[in-house]
């Protein structure tokens, strides 16, 4: 059986996680499935072989299954339902990033270019740390979190299932970020952040709804 991957999702963050597949040159056959882009389409060199409703039919093609999905629930959930359907979940590193050994990734995390990963971190289910961030060492990250484009985290800082940590954006050491936080574009967090909130600025403050 040739080494197969299927990607969910064809949109922006697709076309990174199939870049970053396709470096790797793990894998024989690349194709991607989505709900808003018409079969038969090509979305960098790939082809979309129709929506997720053809999961099931697939699985006996494909082998792995990648979820480009930007909002961590719906990757959390689309990951549990590939798993339940048979697919493997793999680790996608792309060969630019930096990733220690003494790192521990789980199923379905991505790695983008440059970026870094240091010793001693934890990501969980389907993290994505994406082009050029950073996460130094010990850190933890619970499922789902997204740490965007050019985005440092120093050293111990622990962030909470489904949360995004915005582009270019930079975490002091030692910060506990909780659960489904939404951190701002450029914030400098100095502070622990409560689960649910939404913090933007320099220092990072909470965002009040006027």
């Amino acid at each position: 059986m040739s080494r197969s991957l299927l990607i969910v999702g064809a949109g922006g963050h697709g076309k990174v996680v199939g870049d970053a597949a396709l470096a790797t040159g793990k894998w024989d056959t690349i194709a991607f499935v989505d709900d808003q882009i018409s079969p038969n389409v090509s979305v960098i060199g790939l082809p979309v072989l129709g929506p997720t409703s053809t999961l099931h039919g697939l699985c006996g093609t494909f082998i792995s299954i990648a979820v480009a999905i930007g909002t961590s629930s719906e990757r959390i959930r689309m990951l549990e339902h590939c798993r339940s359907l048979g697919f493997e979940l793999p680790i996608i590193v792309h060969p630019s990033a930096a990733v220690s050994p003494f790192a521990t990734l789980k199923d379905g995390c991505v790695v983008c270019a440059q970026a870094v990963v240091s010793p001693g971190v934890r990501l969980e289910i389907g993290c994505i740390v994406n082009n050029s961030a950073s996460v130094d060492h010990d850190c933890q990250l619970g499922a789902g979190v997204h740490v965007c484009p050019g985005a440092r985290l120093a050293g111990s800082v622990h962030v909470g299932s489904g949360s995004w940590i915005g582009i270019g954006c930079c975490v002091r050491q030692g910060i506990t970020i909780g659960s489904n936080v939404t951190v701002g574009a450029g914030a400098v967090v100095v502070g622990d952040v409560a689960s649910g909130e939404t913090v933007v600025g320099a220092p990072a403050r909470p965002r009040r709804m006027r």
